[in-house]
């Protein structure tokens, strides 16, 4: 199972910094901005995709001439964020951050937007490493541990995550399910309420994105698995599931979008903006703090690559028996 990355490298491979002003027109002469634009986080405050988005809406508020502030709104798995699209004006003052739940929600849950219809892409930026992580003083000390105490003590196993439907849950929901093993999933509504949890022994293990890399490093938590598609260079010595047997590659491309209808000439302005901001080698550094890179598309090819991976969440979710039951 491959839930997010597929053929992305193949469109990244004729795209890049250089280039990337050809993939849509260049910022027209116009008054937008003329006023401060919100950047809506569809996560609590203080974890590593808010952190670095604050600073990404630093840099692009310089290029916009305009401040771009961000609004938490944690829960719901990271689609909070969706209803506000719906409902906002077309103007170009309010965006979002798009996580690859937003993709997977309308199949597993009723709500009343679509991710593909509402919206209007931006821009695509990063990616994140997943990991299953537990405490520093844990005794379990690879996966198969936590496998043989589920299946020895079934029902006992706490595992948190950031969110019901997120990437983590639906594969763990896949792991376990696989075995017939069965644990209890603790939801948070972001990964630094979740890192806390079992830093503190709150939670016996944890699957969490960017953001658990200074805990690893000092040895508070220990890092059992990643869900990339080859090692970290920072932690050469975990394995990934693919190399453990398990068919699983999963890295959550996210990105920013706007309400549906918004002008050509307001997606050019942004996404010019926001490029420019996602190549500053502070960007870039920053985000490498959390073990990420630049996984760059501009609004068409963002676009393209949403209604596919849509198209690709649904089939995934039936396979695994998590669709909603009703119209």
């Amino acid at each position: 199972m491959n839930l997010s990355r597929w053929t992305r490298r193949q469109w990244l491979a004729s795209l890049g910094a250089a280039g990337a002003a050809h993939a849509v027109p260049s910022i027209a002469s116009n008054q937008f901005p003329t006023r401060p634009i919100t950047l809506w986080v569809p996560w609590a405050a203080g974890g590593a995709i808010d952190i670095s988005l604050r600073l990404l809406a630093e840099l692009a508020g310089r290029e916009l001439r305009q401040k771009v502030l961000i609004e938490n709104r944690g829960g719901a798995g990271g689609t909070l964020a969706m209803p506000i699209l719906q409902q906002a004006e077309p103007d170009g003052y309010t965006i979002a951050q798009i996580p690859q739940p937003v993709l997977r929600a309308p199949y597993t849950t009723k709500v009343l937007w679509d991710p593909i219809r509402d919206t209007t892409p931006i821009i695509q930026l990063s990616g994140v490493t997943f990991g299953v992580l537990v405490s520093g003083q844990s005794t379990f000390r690879s996966l198969d541990d936590l496998f043989n105490f589920a299946r020895q003590r079934p029902g006992e196993l706490t595992i948190a995550t950031n969110g019901v439907g997120t990437t983590p849950h639906v594969v763990l929901e896949e792991l376990f399910t696989a075995r017939g093993l069965r644990y209890i999933h603790v939801p948070y509504k972001g990964t630094s309420e979740q890192t806390i949890a079992v830093d503190a022994g709150q939670v016996m293990a944890g699957v969490n994105s960017t953001g658990f890399a200074p805990f690893v490093d000092s040895g508070r938590l220990r890092l059992l698995a990643t869900f990339a598609a080859r090692r970290s260079p920072r932690w050469p010595q975990v394995p990934t599931l693919k190399e453990l047997g398990h068919n699983i590659v999963a890295m959550s491309p996210y990105g920013l979008a706007g309400p549906r209808g918004l002008p050509p000439v307001v997606v050019a302005t942004l996404h010019e903006a926001f490029r420019k901001a996602l190549f500053d080698p502070r960007f870039v550094h920053e985000i490498g703090k959390y073990d990420q890179e630049v996984d760059y598309l501009g609004p068409a090819e963002y676009g393209q690559w949403l209604k596919a991976e849509y198209a690709r969440e649904k089939v995934a979710v039936e396979r695994m028996g998590l669709s909603r039951a009703g119209p």
